[in-house]
């Protein structure tokens, strides 16, 4: 059931940040039109935490900024389980969550998102890649936009497009990585010029703005709360502004810009009145105060939008600076050269003129720039009045941007890492039983890996004439993998071969082996699959990033010494076989044609991988300490030792067990596939008296004579018990 409250979304910077259309230079404009409002104006809002908060403002962004925008709506969180082990092993039950909701972003369009930061982690990189599981959409506020179809099943004919409103909606976002919890989220947000911010605030009045009304170097700004009114007034701190009345619609543009000189006023008038100026017609004032540093506070997008500082005399302190809030992305030099720029205009308008002249010039109006008789400097027209004794000027003294002394960086910062979701890569194979569960079902496993990079595990299905059905989910453990470097020669597979090496290659060089003695290979340590041969090594050394030699190796473990005997040339799949390796539960399915494949955040398409070693859980163990004699009657005895599937530890004057359901053998001579003849024995030896050895010898002399185990599902390898005489 859908739910609409929700406030567990948050953010870490940003958020709402101010205006409107605001007054240029003070009451030059008709507060008719921007409207009125205090001063206090738009805020850097670094520690706000966007809620699902009912009448909650939306931001109109400008440029490219970082916002948390706000939940308007949200499923329940959905529970998945999944219980893995058996066969002898606990059964664990673990739990997931994940959760749909969607975001408002912005109030106008938008171009597209970049970033998504999860608690300061990146949940979306540069390139557009989810580091969790789930599903985004992005919808960019445009006219046009369709119904989400979330949304749209969820709230049924009542669901809105929200046209006209920038929002993305996730779709099972897995929790896994936050704590089975809703992180706090903030979004870059890409929406398109920041020169676009001064036009599109003016054209809501019926106004126009030039693209150069915005401060030099802004990147990008918010506008979420507040008035038109303190918007221009605020931007009009860093970047002098001033209306063009004398234009129709009204255009706003920087202070100076349309003039070409400064007009020189007449000669001020005296009059009787006193309420204006002296009695001479002029008035100068200045505030007298000494010249303080100006601070401004900005969101640095050297910093990955945090909330930075710059003073204007380069030096940030508390004591005795004017600080600025200006919610806007820029860099740290421009920010300082923002805080130069306004502490001369603060210094330089702390004088101020009074003066009156006789007549109304249409020239003259609040925002132009006029010199004085007999007066340095150029000054500007801040406000005027039409009184029966004149036309009264307020003026201040003005000065024309000047460049920015010094410089200032970002400073260190630890930025989260964007690492690209890696590709999984997927190993399917059957081993031979471990001794645990049943003996008659295959114990499948898959190696589920990736190389180096994020990668947040993969979902894993049984493929069927590319018919994909799901089995589990492999968890974000990456198992090592990787390839041999040096071909592995043959072996009899009998004994530790202290001075035999390997040097292989693993995937991820961040993958790591150890070595161990030989009570850690008695007990089963640094187990390695190579192909198809189960080998197991004491020592392990890195050579360099990824790269490894290892040493004293036992070979033909498991049961896999027939394989041992056989040359493995470099570029072998090797698996390291210890708990990161997925025991894959599958009942019913065929080895030679199904297949196994994966599916993670970074795999454009399922990974196929065929099945190995099918078979070997339910393959009977090739027979040893093969024994032949003859008797005093010429009759040939043969013997051996049966071993048996699960029964690793083999312990002195103890028979193995049989786990077959009857014990069974076959001998032959001749190819094992076509035997040219053969016995069967219920028991581990057959005799065959002295006229039958004249036969054999007459027609077999010098072949190898050779026995199998006949298991409940299959035959094993075959023993060479003799030759034949």
């Amino acid at each position: 059931m859908a739910t609409l409250i929700l406030t567990t979304v948050g953010t870490l910077i940003g958020g709402p940040i101010g205006g409107g259309i605001g007054a240029l230079i003070g009451r030059s404009i008709d507060g008719e039109i921007f409207g009125a409002g205090s001063r206090e104006g738009p805020r850097l809002e670094e520690l706000a935490v966007s809620t699902s908060t009912y009448g909650q403002a939306v931001g109109r962004h400008y440029g490219r900024m970082r916002s948390a925008g706000t939940v308007i709506w949200a499923t329940d969180f959905k529970e998945q389980s999944e219980t893995s082990g058996g066969k002898g092993k606990p059964k664990v039950t673990t739990y997931s969550y994940s959760v749909s909701f969607a975001v408002a972003l912005a109030s106008r369009p938008i171009e597209g998102l970049g970033r998504i930061w999860a608690d300061g982690n990146l949940l979306r990189g540069a390139a557009g890649d989810l580091k969790s599981n789930g599903i985004l959409r992005i919808y960019e506020g445009h006219g046009d936009q369709p119904v989400d179809p979330l949304l749209s099943a969820a709230l049924g004919a009542q669901c809105p497009a929200n046209r006209g409103m920038a929002y993305a909606v996730f779709e099972d976002l897995e929790l896994a990585d936050f704590g089975n919890r809703i992180p706090a989220l903030t979004f870059e947000i890409f929406a398109g010029e920041a020169s676009e911010l001064a036009s599109d605030l003016a054209i809501q009045t019926g106004a126009t703005a030039t693209p150069d009304a915005i401060p030099q170097g802004l990147e990008g700004f918010s506008h979420t709360n507040g008035t038109l009114l303190q918007v221009f007034d605020l931007l009009s701190e860093f970047h002098q502004l001033a209306p063009q009345q004398q234009i129709l619609p009204l255009n706003i543009a920087p202070a100076g810009t349309s003039q070409a000189e400064p007009i020189m006023l007449p000669s001020a008038i005296a009059a009787s009145e006193s309420e204006f100026g002296e009695r001479d017609g002029t008035q100068l004032t200045k505030r007298g105060t000494p010249r303080r540093a100006t601070s401004v506070r900005y969101y640095d997008i050297d910093r990955d939008y945090q909330a930075g500082v710059q003073s204007s005399n380069g030096r940030a302190s508390n004591v005795g600076e004017r600080a600025v809030d200006f919610p806007a992305a820029l860099s740290a030099a421009n920010a300082q050269r923002l805080a130069q720029r306004v502490s001369l205009r603060r210094s330089a308008k702390a004088e101020r003129m009074m003066w009156r002249i006789a007549e109304l010039d249409p020239e003259l109006g609040p925002g132009r720039l006029v010199r004085l008789p007999d007066t340095s400097g150029i000054w500007q027209i801040d406000a005027w009045e039409w009184r029966d004794t004149g036309i009264e000027l307020e003026l201040s003294r003005f000065q024309y941007p000047q460049a920015a002394q010094g410089g200032s960086d970002s400073g260190a910062v630890w930025t989260p890492p964007d690492r690209a979701a890696a590709t999984t890569v997927l190993r399917a194979f059957e081993l031979p039983w471990d001794g645990t569960g049943s003996s008659d079902t295959p114990q499948i496993y898959a190696a589920v890996s990736a190389g180096p990079g994020r990668w947040a595990g993969a979902n894993l299905s049984l493929s069927q004439n590319g018919v994909l059905s799901e089995i589990a989910f492999a968890p974000a453990v990456k198992a090592v993998v990787g390839q041999t470097i040096s071909d592995l020669p043959p072996s009899s597979a009998l004994m530790l071969e202290g001075d035999a090496e390997l040097l292989v290659e693993l995937l991820d060089p961040e993958m790591l082996l150890t070595s161990t003695d030989v009570a850690g290979l008695a007990a089963g340590a640094n187990r390695l699959l190579i192909g198809d041969e189960i080998v197991q090594f004491l020592n392990a050394e890195e050579q360099s990033a990824g790269q490894w030699r290892l040493s004293g190796l036992l070979r033909g473990r498991g049961g896999t010494e027939e394989i041992a005997q056989l040359n493995q040339s470099a570029g072998t799949a090797i698996t390291l076989l210890n708990g990161r390796v997925f025991d894959v539960p599958l009942t019913s399915f065929d080895p030679q044609t199904d297949q196994l494949a994966a599916l993670g955040v970074g795999d454009e398409h399922p990974v196929l991988a065929n099945f190995e070693g099918a078979g070997s859980t339910r393959k009977p163990l090739t027979p040893v300490h093969p024994r032949s004699s003859f008797d005093a009657q010429g009759a040939w005895h043969l013997c051996w030792t049966r071993r048996a599937r699960g029964a690793w530890n083999w312990p002195d004057e103890v028979e193995a067990p049989l786990v077959e359901q009857a014990e069974n053998y076959q001998i032959g001579i001749g190819p094992v596939s076509s035997p040219l003849i053969e016995w069967h024995s219920v028991e581990p030896l057959v005799s065959l008296d002295a006229a039958q050895m004249a036969d054999i010898s007459a027609s077999y002399s010098g072949l190898d004579i050779w026995v199998r185990q006949t298991g409940s599902h299959a035959r094993s390898d075959a023993l060479r018990l003799a030759i034949v005489p």
